[in-house]
């Protein structure tokens, strides 16, 4: 399938009901994942260009911001990331590549573009949010799978930041498994592509993490747009990639936990 342009890439998807069986994806961080690829920086606008391997199918839903559920397509998340322009990220990509093996995927959109770690700390609005969107998205049933992690560009400009950012990440993970009554959730964490001055002090910590079912897959090298910060489409598509081989590599076997 040719990649096409979306004339439309804001309306709104028709209400549906995803099958009880659903497979649920957190999408979680910042603004590579909430996606900015094809986003033309100096006319703040995304060019509608959806790669085949992000294209809409029948299988993949999606959580909107009202919290109802749709037919998924890019960008995944306009009604989330609502102060910047949203583009493609890599959600849509992972979603494709995992459905085959593990049927009808349920992603909930939960980044927002130039967040901090610390804004991601329990009783801060965001991590609140996801937890509670999380929590809905199994109210008519499915299972939550994992929670995709793109995060800490805005960590990499002082050394404080970068040096706290593990004992911080480590924090988040144990605060939204014990949230979610979830302890064995499989995390997958990007290693950043771009970043400040001390890149390498938090690149250091996401490689290095050792949490049980937490995997990191590394960003470094994928192309970046002009800005030298936001991944570009292609990118975006080879990311969605990497982490539906780490998913189904690492986590492909049903949990014995179950969202309350």
């Amino acid at each position: 399938m040719a990649a096409t342009t979306d004339p439309d890439p804001i309306q709104t998807n028709p209400t549906l009901n995803p099958p009880p069986n659903k497979r649920i994806f957190i999408l979680s961080g910042q603004s590579n994942m909430a996606g900015r690829g094809g986003v033309l920086k100096k006319l703040h606008r995304w060019d509608g260009v959806v790669p085949p391997e992000a294209q809409p199918h029948p299988s993949i839903f999606r959580l909107s911001a009202k919290k109802q559920w749709e037919v998924a397509r890019e960008p995944l998340h306009a009604d989330i990331d609502t102060e910047k322009t949203c583009g493609v990220g890599p959600g849509m990509v992972f979603a494709n590549g995992v459905r085959e093996r593990v049927g009808t995927v349920a992603v909930v959109p939960c980044a927002v573009g130039g967040t901090a770690i610390r804004e991601w700390e329990r009783g801060e609005k965001l991590y609140e949010e996801m937890v509670k969107r999380a929590r809905y998205s199994v109210k008519d049933g499915g299972e939550i799978r994992a929670i995709l992690w793109f995060q800490g560009e805005s960590d990499t400009s002082t050394e404080n930041d970068a040096d706290a950012y593990q004992g911080k990440m480590e924090a988040f993970v144990a605060n939204v498994r014990r949230d979610l009554a979830l302890p064995s959730l499989p995390i997958i964490q990007v290693a950043l592509a771009s970043g400040s001055k001390y890149i390498e002090k938090v690149r250091e910590a996401q490689l290095g993490m050792k949490m049980e079912n937490l995997v990191c897959v590394d960003a470094k090298g994928l192309e970046l747009q002009e800005d030298n910060l936001h991944l570009t489409t292609h990118a975006q598509v080879t990311l969605g990639q990497m982490l539906a081989d780490a998913y189904l590599t690492h986590f492909d076997a049903p949990l014995s936990d179950h969202c309350p």
